[in-house]
């Protein structure tokens, strides 16, 4: 028994020297320009990463705690694809979707949910009712009402809330109509327990795509399912899909469900007047 444990021990200490003579070993040299190339690219790449990580880091240092602490709910929700493109842009000074918003007490505060069109329109959203509203935003691209009820909570935060302007639809485009309505009831029903104004945000056109089976006729087919929703729910609607589409040949990207700067400046002058025209008369906090 005793030579057996010594020769597993010889085995395993053999193994752990060969793995790591591996682990530290140099990486193989390129054998042609291709391969050179792609590592120099790697190599840039992971540099590069590590700077923007070292210069984020140490502009969050800076911050007071409470916008440190919504970086990190950035930094749990934003993703891989959204997280880097803020990091960037926090970097270099400039404004986005996700600034941290410091509310005036005298305004109501408005939060906005909804995918990349959504987030698109936001900035525009926030210029058009400065000095009317605070305008907030959901930590992400909401995406799909299943992901919606997994992170509704999340989105709403702690405070409290005068309206609330949301959208589901392009994500859910290949959702059976059933299960789509289904969830937007409960979120209806969660977002209505804050005390918050509703508004629902048709959803903006998407062109067909036979590559990948997506039809505009889906955009309208649930368009029509939460408009009946709405209804029932007593949710107002701001029409972003009627408002959109006599500009859309001229506003929408080709073959593309988003918009270049002149189409989000559109639809961020619209949302902003439904949710002014929607607000408490006087312009002050509903509670």
């Amino acid at each position: 028994m005793r030579l057996i444990l010594i020769a597993l021990a010889l085995l395993l200490a053999a193994a752990w020297a060969l793995h790591a003579q591996q682990t530290n070993a140099p990486k193989a040299e390129p054998t042609n320009a291709a391969e050179a190339a792609t590592q120099q690219a790697a190599l840039a790449k992971a540099a590069a990463d590590r700077k923007l990580e070292e210069d984020y880091q140490a502009w969050v240092a800076k911050l007071p705690a409470d916008q440190q602490a919504w970086e990190k709910v950035l930094g749990e929700c934003l993703g891989s694809f959204y997280l880097p493109i803020h990091k960037r842009e926090k970097v270099a000074g400039k404004s986005n979707a996700w600034d941290f918003v410091v509310d005036d007490p005298k305004l109501p505060r408005v939060l906005l949910i909804g995918d990349s069109v959504s987030r698109g329109y936001t900035l525009d959203v926030r210029k058009a009712l400065a000095g009317r509203a605070n305008v907030h935003r959901a930590p992400e691209n909401c995406g799909p009402t299943a992901n919606g009820l997994k992170k509704i909570d999340i989105w709403l935060g702690d405070g409290k809330w005068d309206l609330i302007h949301f959208n589901f639809g392009i994500h859910d485009r290949a959702t059976p109509i059933a299960d789509y309505t289904k969830r937007l009831t409960q979120l209806i029903e969660r977002m209505k327990a804050t005390g918050a104004k509703l508004m629902w945000a048709s959803t903006t056109p998407i062109p067909d795509d036979a590559k990948t089976g997506q039809t505009a006729a889906s955009i309208v087919e649930r368009n029509a399912a939460a408009a009946e929703l709405m209804k029932a729910q007593g949710v107002a609607i701001d029409d972003l899909f009627a408002t959109i589409t006599p500009r859309l040949a001229e506003l929408q990207n080709p073959g593309d469900v988003h918009f270049g700067g002149p189409g989000y400046r559109f639809l961020g002058e619209a949302v902003a007047k439904a949710i002014e025209a929607d607000l408490a008369p006087t312009g002050q906090p509903a509670r």
